[in-house]
């Protein structure tokens, strides 16, 4: 199946990013990487808008079969790889199966929640040109409350041994790549996961699997959990990133007025 697929991600290293590049490494699924420089805002220019009109990060081609279908959003991303490429439900479960559905459920409140008030920690806390403390602890301390809830759900699914517990239908699956997504990024947010022991070794069993490890480093090499092992290295990576960050404020800024 794998030989037989003609497949273009767009994408570039971000939690969200990493969902797709390690979704289809789980899968298998022969694809082509583009790297879409979201520092250079090339996410905005013409011809990508004409793949993602939200000029966002990622989004895919699929042109198996020749004919050409583009995706964007992440969990539309995701449920569109399952349902036309894991037909054995390795990383999926049958539609309008009850752990269909559960699944669905954890993939948007991802997208929903976590994902977007991570972000926001992330940017106070890491981008912003003034520490504002508010900002700082509105999204760390809803961060935190989202890390609880995920927490929470895990202490209530099965574990056996050195294995964690899985979001849904014990099995590792595209709900979990979700999550694990943005958790993956605690740190950078400033978020400490040593209070939530569940996510900590369901973290650290994902971080083990060949096809994630190999997914995290497309379509560039993950380089944050690297920078943080030095406060020196920390503090450039956030001002490399605050910097193009601040300008895309900007140009957003003077063009929707």
């Amino acid at each position: 199946m794998s030989s037989e697929t003609s497949l273009d991600l767009y994408s570039d290293g971000t939690p969200n990013g990493h969902k797709i590049s390690v979704t289809l490494e789980e899968l298998g699924v022969k694809y082509t990487a583009h790297h879409i420089d979201i520092s250079k805002n090339t996410q905005k220019e013409d011809w990508f808008l004409k793949i993602n009109p939200n000029g966002r990060i990622p989004a895919i081609v699929d042109k198996t079969g020749g004919k050409s279908k583009r995706i964007f959003e992440g969990a539309a991303i995701q449920l569109y790889l399952c349902e036309k490429f894991d037909k054995d439900h390795k990383i999926s479960f049958p539609y309008d199966s009850d752990e269909y559905w559960e699944s669905v459920e954890w993939m948007v409140w991802m997208q929903s929640g976590l994902g977007p008030m991570q972000g926001q920690a992330n940017h106070f806390y890491r981008y912003a040109p003034e520490k504002i403390e508010y900002g700082i602890k509105r999204y760390q301390t809803e961060t935190k409350r989202l890390y609880q809830v995920l927490e929470d759900r895990l202490k209530t699914q099965q574990s056996s041994g050195d294995q964690p517990a899985w979001i849904v239908g014990g099995k590792f699956s595209i709900a979990d790549i979700s999550c694990f997504s943005w958790v993956n990024w605690a740190e950078w947010a400033g978020i400490d996961t040593a209070p939530y022991p569940e996510i900590e070794k369901w973290l650290h069993a994902i971080q083990k699997r060949p096809a994630v490890a190999k997914g995290v480093d497309i379509p560039v090499k993950f380089e944050m959990k690297g920078k943080m092992k030095s406060g020196k290295d920390a503090e450039e990576f956030a001002k490399h990133h605050s910097k193009w960050v601040m300008e895309g404020m900007k140009t957003d800024s003077s063009t929707h007025k």
